[in-house]
């Protein structure tokens, strides 16, 4: 009886031994990769947490290991002068400002095409367009990417400065500040500040695109000895990225939101917020030209970025626009079937 017992123990330690040496074995043949990310979770990063949660990335042969940014300017200029992170997520513009100063980066996926900058007024407002700001009081942020478009924005209207009151906040008061109603408009990143302040202030949005300044949004880049050391798998992390995205908004937007709050639990996120923010986010991905994947940079809307950014001097104009990206690098059809489950 007692060989019985030791045999048949045998046999479960055994088989115990071998699922643990094929776990370790499973973990060790995945690829590692490092990702900074522009902010604190958001509906930005939907793409990131549900392909995270699902598996995907791990399937695909990757091991993505992300960490929070606290803005895009910090976010490019850590993944370019450092050899800490393979990949970064931010906003392309401040990539291309500083890829024209000498960092070496390059956009590798955009996501969101159309610029997010603009200003915000509330639902119960005259303000249609920037005519419409003259004597009224609006909030922005100085050290903020959409603070050296303002001028540009006031001039399609016929006014400047002095026709209005600006009221310079940090970036963390500028919510309350308009929410609140001690501002008649509010200049900032539209898909993240309009669910926000829309809880207490219902609120919409007159794009600053609209008015001849567009650039591409948020999207993945790297450097340029990541692009050639690590190309391979960050080809996979922005591949896998792309299709998550395609799966969002192919009806899933829920399903994301699940899992952003199933991934950071300890970030008591809204999840009114973070549907409101996919949502918001939706229209400035656009449709990319026939035969251009998801996530692709599409070469005309570079051309435009590159005459936004340096019509207001945030970049030279002797840099041709497709030095700021790099081509060929994302391929969401290839995990079609992993997606799909079949």
């Amino acid at each position: 009886m007692k060989n019985i017992v030791s045999a048949a123990w045998m046999r479960i330690a055994t088989a115990a031994a071998g699922c643990l040496m094929a776990v370790a074995a499973s973990a060790q043949s995945l690829e590692p990769l490092n990702v900074r990310l522009d902010w604190t979770p958001w509906g930005v990063h939907a793409a990131f947490h549900l392909a995270q949660q699902k598996g995907w990335y791990k399937k695909a042969g990757l091991d993505v290991r992300f960490e929070d940014g606290n803005g895009s300017v910090t976010t490019v200029q850590i993944v370019g002068s450092g050899d800490s992170f393979d990949v970064g997520h931010a906003s392309l513009a401040s990539m291309m400002i500083a890829r024209d100063k000498g960092l070496p980066v390059k956009a590798v996926a955009v996501f969101a095409r159309r610029s997010d900058i603009g200003l915000l007024v509330p639902d119960d407002s005259n303000i249609k367009g920037p005519a419409d700001l003259k004597g009224k009081k609006v909030v922005y942020t100085a050290g903020s990417l959409e603070a050296p478009f303002i001028d540009s924005f006031l001039k399609a209207g016929n006014i400047t400065r002095s026709d209005l009151e600006l009221l310079n906040v940090d970036a963390a008061s500028k919510a309350t500040t308009y929410a609140v109603g001690r501002a008649d408009a509010a200049v900032s990143t539209i898909p993240f500040f309009l669910p926000v302040v829309s809880q207490s202030r219902p609120s919409h949005a007159i794009s600053f695109a609209d008015y001849g300044l567009n650039m591409p949004s948020f999207g993945i880049f790297a450097s340029e000895d990541k692009l050639k050391s690590r190309g391979k798998a960050i080809s996979k992390f922005a591949s896998v990225t792309a299709r998550a995205w395609q799966y969002i908004y192919d009806g899933h937007e829920d399903e994301a939101v699940d899992a952003i709050i199933a991934q950071r639990p300890q970030a008591r996120l809204d999840r009114k917020v973070l549907r409101g923010q996919i949502d918001a986010l939706k229209p400035y991905f656009g449709t990319p030209p026939a035969g251009t994947p998801m996530g692709a940079p599409v070469p005309e809307n570079w051309v435009k970025a590159v005459k936004t950014l340096s019509s207001v001097g945030l970049i030279g104009n002797k840099r041709k626009a497709d030095d700021y990206y790099v081509t060929g690098m994302v391929h969401p059809a290839q995990y079609d079937a992993m997606v799909s489950g079949k």
